[in-house]
């Protein structure tokens, strides 16, 4: 609601303004700096600066045409202070409309943003024959979560989970195996005794390059078809995605399709005859190169020897996305160190005379780093997340164990504040930033983490279950509290945070706004007393913390975190 109000000011204002001067005068309307000053605050610099007028002059004709307002009714006081004109809310009216919109809403922060409208994400996509790393987590986590969001926003959402199972990997870990492997052990545990072999592989090359070429031959004949390949490479993949099903499981993350890099391998050859019969497709040096804008490099489309590369799967997976969804986005939630190659994949596509590069986004996030430093897959650092969700299962349990050892269920919420805790940790850092992996710090149950957010709801779970709320027998002067106006204003904030959660695609708007209604709530709970024995006062007031209760909860189930009951 504020941001509607703030919104029709700022338009009333620039049409006054056009109408009166004959002058186009953007009006910046925002919240003020310092709490104090009011709910709502009208720098004028920027009037007084076109009207060339003083500014004593420009805030009083401002003043006065707020009061022509069509929310004028919802105002208790404006003044104003050096070049501010600071509007102060009547807290009453606000709350009442605020609490009567929540009650009318069948789903608050639902909105019709994305009907009609289909988004595909490529996410999470970890490279099959090797354990699903802490390094894939944000990937697949910020992918989750802005999935859920945008299908909050009412957008048909597409999971595609772009399996890495395809490349010359696949050439060093077939040579690996045929050469060096033990068949036994790598039937009995797969995917370590491939990884073992993939990082053998390179620190045989070291010794002898000669190696690289041989596993070049095999990929190149595993992409011609050699059967002897192809049966390996589909037993390596069917024991891989067998045990990444395991971790999406536990995190309860689910796709719409598990096609790969393989899927389009007979896809490729119309992208590069499409290239060519456009006169786009370049011979440098026995590769075939598409030139881009003097800034960027040309984007390699075949090698001298004739096997694809990324690009080229990503132009056919893009142009099968598009026959087959009819996307109006496309996001993939890829690294940073990635930002090259989805630059060439748009500027391709524009040259290919497609306008719906303009669609194509990278979302892209930083590294998981370890003691500060990149996981490196090569040498074999490499923390399974398998392991480490296990060991946030095991840190939650003793806390519990501790705190409320009669607990009921103790293992299955254990499990739930553990991997919630971690998920959580994630996406309240903005996704482009690095992030260093400490579990103990994730697994806090005070402070800016998962568990907090789940005790608050917990906590005022306990507090509304004994009692039935009559959402229709309020007292709305109730609402006029500082505490109580806080959390409403809070309350207020969510539609417009979702939104701007999928504007900027970061799951950490969301975040960091759970942690802020979580504070406010604490703090109201701290300065008011909820069970009194006046049955419309504590009625008007458990109705408001159940919003509180309701919208953490709504928020955390988007973040991809479990809701529980107790704990």
């Amino acid at each position: 609601m504020i941001n509607i109000i703030k919104n029709t000011i700022k338009k009333e204002l620039e049409l006054f303004l056009f109408n009166t001067y004959n002058q186009e005068i953007e009006i910046t309307v925002e919240k003020p700096k310092n709490q104090k000053m009011g709910d709502i605050s009208i720098p004028v610099f920027s009037a007084v600066k076109v009207l060339r007028k003083p500014l004593p002059q420009v805030v009083e004709t401002i003043s006065e045409q707020i009061k022509n307002s069509e929310y004028y009714n919802y105002f208790d006081k404006i003044n104003s202070v050096s070049g501010f004109i600071n509007i102060t809310l009547n807290k009453g009216i606000f709350a009442k409309s605020i609490i009567k919109e929540v009650q009318q809403t069948k789903n608050f922060g639902e909105s019709n943003l994305g009907e009609g409208k289909t988004i595909v994400m490529d996410y999470s996509s970890p490279n099959i024959a090797k354990p699903f790393s802490v390094g894939h987590l944000r990937s697949t986590v910020i992918g989750h979560a802005i999935g859920n969001i945008l299908e909050k926003l009412n957008y048909e959402v597409v999971r595609v989970n772009h399996l890495g199972d395809f490349g010359t990997q696949f050439g060093k870990i077939i040579y690996a195996y045929l050469n060096h492997g033990d068949k036994d052990k790598v039937e009995e545990n797969p995917i370590e005794e491939l990884m073992k072999l993939y990082v053998d592989f390179h620190e045989r090359a070291k010794e002898d390059p000669s190696i690289e070429d041989e596993a070049r031959k095999i990929f190149k004949e595993l992409e011609q078809g050699n059967p002897k390949y192809v049966k390996l490479w589909e037993h390596f993949r069917e024991v891989s995605l067998e045990e990444y099903m395991k971790v999406y499981e536990i995190l309860d993350v689910k796709f719409n399709s598990y096609n790969g890099e393989a899927f389009y391998n007979d896809k490729m050859k119309a992208v590069v005859d499409e290239l060519i019969e456009k006169n786009l497709l370049v011979k440098d040096e026995g590769a075939m190169i598409v030139s881009l804008s003097d800034n960027l490099p040309p984007a390699l489309i075949q090698k001298s020897d004739g096997s694809t590369l990324y690009i080229t799967r990503d132009l056919a997976a893009l142009f099968y996305r598009k026959n087959t969804y009819d996307f109006d986005e496309v996001l993939y939630v890829v690294g940073n160190e990635q930002k090259l190659h989805f630059t060439q994949l748009r500027e391709v596509v524009k040259t290919m005379g497609y306008d719906y590069y303009e669609d194509i986004h990278h979302i892209n996030f930083g590294l998981v780093l370890q003691d500060g430093k990149k996981m490196a897959t090569r040498k074999g650092k490499i923390v399974r997340l398998m392991d480490v969700l296990q060991e946030a299962k095991k840190l939650s349990l003793n806390y519990i164990n501790e705190k409320n050892p009669t607990l009921e269920n103790k293992e299955e919420i254990a499990e739930k504040v553990g991997v919630s805790a971690i998920v959580f940790n994630d996406l309240k850092n903005y996704r482009a930033n690095d992030i260093e992996f400490n579990l103990s710090d994730m697994v806090n149950f005070v402070g800016q983490t998962g568990p907090y957010l789940q005790y608050t709801s917990v906590r005022i779970t306990s507090i509304i279950e004994e009692n039935v709320i009559d959402k229709e027998n309020l007292d709305y002067k109730l609402y006029t509290s500082d505490a109580s106006f806080e959390l409403i204003k809070t309350i207020d904030e969510y539609p417009e945070i979702l939104i701007k959660a999928k504007e900027e695609y970061s799951p950490s708007i969301l975040a960091k706004y759970l942690l802020t209604l979580a504070s406010y709530f604490n703090t109201y709970y701290a300065q008011e007393k909820v069970m009194v024995e006046d049955l419309i006062e504590r009625n008007t007031k458990l109705f408001l913390i159940s919003i509180v209760r309701d919208i953490l909860d709504d928020g955390m189930k988007l973040l991809g975190m479990q809701v529980i009951k107790k704990m």
